[in-house]
């Protein structure tokens, strides 16, 4: 009988052990067997960026001529009494907020923004060299040499779910990929499930969503590879995670239940 519970306890903790394990395999991301590593691959899925509804621009027209250059540039807020009390009023409500967001031009649902001197500009769909080129062909009635510079101002991304980090990032160049955005929050967690990795995106009055597997390659291949503004990115946990914050006295339940089922089984068969 004692050989009997013995056998039993051992299958207990053994279950016990194994059902919160996280397995070496679970943490690897791009295993060896799932990868060819070959000759340099052309990058096919490259993305560029396109204003697109409610996203923030800022632009800035340059001219040796600095008066006439003066009227295509927003005065900066700093300088702005009224303004600088609405900041105030803000970083109090929600802490330190960007002060070059109130110096950038939104573009409205039908895709233009309202520029000093030349009016309503269609941008929707175009790229950064093509705002710029747009504008400085504006300019040219009243500046001979404007150079002019543009750049998203609410290029973020935001992570959720198991990773070190989870939150918005704020991309500062045109271009950012999901390995780039992972490690700006520190990496996955041990608790991550690289497997089933969600990406959301908004884009064009509609919402997409599809799934990857950081344990292959296929993410390299994936047309989504490159992020674009205001994607989001979820890692949702393993099981193993699910299995270490259950409620104690459920899982003592559980437990407890397996074990003396076990005990059962073993007394059944060796009476």
């Amino acid at each position: 009988m004692i050989k009997i519970l013995k056998i039993a306890l051992a299958c207990f903790l053994i279950a016990s052990a194994t059902a919160a394990c996280v397995h070496h395999r679970e943490l690897i991301s791009f295993p060896a067997d799932q990868i060819v590593f070959t000759s340099p691959e052309q990058l096919s899925n490259a993305t560029t960026l396109h204003a697109q509804p409610d996203d923030l621009l800022r632009i800035t027209v340059f001219s040796f001529n600095l008066e006439a250059a003066a009227p295509f540039n927003i005065e900066p807020v700093q300088s702005q009494g009224n303004n600088q009390m609405m900041m105030q009023q803000l970083n109090n409500a929600q802490g330190n907020y960007p002060l070059e967001l109130f110096n950038g031009y939104f573009v409205d649902q039908e895709g233009f923004i309202n520029f000093p001197v030349l009016g309503r500009l269609k941008v929707g769909g175009l790229t950064i060299a093509q705002i710029e080129k747009l504008i400085a062909e504006g300019t040219q009635p009243y500046l001979k040499d404007a150079v002019v510079n543009a750049r998203f101002l609410n290029f973020k991304i935001t992570i959720l779910g198991e990773v070190n980090n989870p939150g918005i990032i704020r991309v500062s160049n045109q271009r950012i990929n999901m390995l780039e955005a992972i490690g700006n929050v520190g990496d996955f967690t041990p608790y991550a499930n690289r497997t089933n990795v969600l990406l959301i995106r908004e884009e064009n009055g509609q919402r997409t969503y599809q799934r990857f597997n950081f344990q292959t390659d296929e993410i390299f291949r994936s047309p989504y590879f490159y992020l674009k503004q205001n994607d989001v990115l979820y890692v949702e946990p393993i099981r193993a995670k699910v299995a270490t914050v259950q409620d104690p006295f459920a899982r003592g339940v559980t437990y407890g239940t397996a074990f003396i089922s076990i005990i059962t089984l073993a007394i059944a068969l060796f009476r």
